[in-house]
């Protein structure tokens, strides 16, 4: 808990002055700089390796670009074996757990749609299982070569699970960490049995002494119960240490140190050196989403004094448009461990008490800064790592997607002008917050999660739309599509379908740049 303290006094006027200045604000209201005018800021970036598109088709999100909100089977987790495939040596065997994901949701999708066009006495009823394969071993992980023979007798079946090699960390099967789309009895009370036990997995995880956060992480990269999301969200960030007797004190510690902060710049807002920041800062927040949220003046408050501070502190950025978005999933996450399943968009946070809303906002403060260290670059002069990563994200999608890259270079649509805000905001304005937060999920607990597997994400956001992309003809519409892009329905297992397509382009190419070699 904030010390009393410390809560009085920020409250008072302080006299202190702050030593310096901090930079002039830009942003994303602002055109990014010329790249031609200012090529020695990108001489050396490291440049991606040459690669081919394949002939051979592969299994990416091309295949069920329609629709994505058919059920997922009671069976294995894919996204929990995508993450026990990452700790594999065997690139074989990583590529191949990315790809069954995605051919088993394009099994049932299209399973879906063959009983969707039966007569209802024709569809199959919901306890009529598929009879097992004698003799097999569900959990043998074929060879490449035999793992894409088609197998004519899994098409009017459920698909089997996922199939695991055997040098692959064992682990319980999960569900996904959101609702499946299932109208059965059996399904949901089989979905909530294997909830429970997955918040079962967590909770023992984190009540040890010493929690292990490598086990955190391959845990959390499928998704993290809500329950259990704070506190493993503090320990991912490296906020908490991993000793639970040592938490109290550091909490205790960092909420007093950051209202002290508070008690010694805030006042300095209005100085003529500071004002341009903080004007800017009470102008964007009214911008934010959810707008129900944002716009109670306590939270308002809340945010302008996080992103403040934060700003006179990191004087070689300062504060930049963009960085506002980021401070909304900690708040949110950390706000809804004391609102009792109330919905985040309607809470009124004037209801929560006055000591709980400050350790929040300390909690906040400090979680945003541990995110904006590993990606601080996106906000220095000039916007270098923005830069870096949209160049990249050309030169990947060239690859991975030749069509949709030429497509886009024959209207004369550039990167920078719908890419920009995908790495400035972190897809926040592309995906609603529920969305965003399940994102972070898998950011958190992927190493460089925010700087390095986000260009993947992305890559896999814009192939995606390949099907919309190639059907328009026009400059100006297919910019405003790629500036809107139609996810207010998307769901958890949207996101899921995603990151295992992110995964496996991230395999593909990062840990094997050969793989493409033009």
């Amino acid at each position: 808990m904030a010390s009393d303290g410390a809560r009085k006094q920020f409250w008072k006027r302080s006299n202190s002055k702050v030593p310096g200045s901090i930079q002039h604000v830009y942003g994303a209201q602002h055109s990014p700089f010329d790249p031609l005018l200012h090529g020695t800021l990108l001489k050396s970036t490291p440049k991606l390796p040459s690669t081919p598109l394949k002939a051979k088709r592969g299994s990416t999100f091309q295949e069920f670009e329609s629709n994505t909100s058919d059920a997922w089977d009671a069976g294995e987790d894919d996204d929990e074996l995508l993450a026990m495939a990452a700790e594999s040596l065997n690139s074989e065997v990583v590529m191949e757990t990315a790809h069954r994901v995605l051919r088993n949701h394009s099994q049932r999708q299209e399973q879906h749609r063959l009983q969707e066009a039966m007569l209802p006495e024709e569809r199959p009823q919901p306890w009529a299982q598929a009879p097992p394969v004698p003799g097999g071993d569900p959990w043998l992980v074929k060879s490449v070569s035999e793992s894409h023979t088609p197998r004519p007798t899994e098409s009017g079946s459920e698909a089997g699970p996922l199939q695991r090699s055997q040098s692959l960390p064992h682990s319980s099967t999960v569900a996904l960490s959101g609702g499946v789309s299932d109208h059965s009895a059996l399904g949901s009370s089989a979905l909530s049995e294997r909830e429970a036990s997955r918040l079962d997995k967590f909770k023992q995880l984190l009540a040890g002494p010493n929690t292990d956060l490598e086990e955190l992480r391959k845990l959390s990269w499928s998704g993290i119960p809500k329950p259990v999301r704070p506190i493993t969200w503090k320990l991912l960030s490296g906020y908490l240490p991993a000793n639970v007797d040592r938490r109290p004190a550091t909490l205790q510690r960092k909420q007093k140190e950051y209202f002290a902060f508070v008690e010694q710049y805030y006042d300095s807002r209005n100085d003529e050196v500071h004002q341009d920041t903080y004007r800017q800062i009470h102008i964007d927040i009214p911008r934010m989403s959810p707008e129900a949220l944002t716009l109670q003046p306590k939270v308002t408050e809340i945010f302008e004094r996080i992103l403040f501070i934060w700003a006179i502190r990191h004087p070689a950025s300062g504060y930049v448009q963009g960085i506002n978005d980021l401070v909304t999933p900690f708040f949110v996450v950390f706000i809804c461990e004391h609102i009792d399943g109330e919905d985040v968009d309607t809470v009124d946070v004037s209801r929560v008490p006055a000591d709980v809303l400050c350790d929040i906002e300390a909690d906040t403060y400090w979680c945003m800064s541990r995110l904006l260290d590993g990606i601080q670059d996106n906000y220095t002069f000039a916007q270098p790592g923005i830069q870096m990563k949209v160049r990249m994200l050309e030169e990947l999608v060239s690859r991975i997607d030749e069509p949709v890259h030429r497509h886009l270079e024959q209207h004369e649509v550039k990167y920078l002008q719908f890419a920009f805000r995908w790495m400035n905001n972190l897809l926040m304005r592309e995906l609603p917050l529920r969305c965003a937060v399940r994102l972070w999920d898998t950011y958190q607990s992927e190493p460089e999660g925010f700087s390095h597997f986000h260009l993947y994400v992305c890559a896999a956001f814009l192939v995606r739309w390949r099907k919309e992309i190639l059907e328009e003809r026009d400059f100006q519409e297919l910019l405003l599509f790629l500036q809107s892009l139609p996810t207010a329905t998307w769901g958890d297992e949207d996101i899921s379908l995603l990151l295992a397509e992110a995964y496996r382009l991230k395999f593909a190419f990062a840990d094997a740049p050969n793989h493409y070699k033009k």
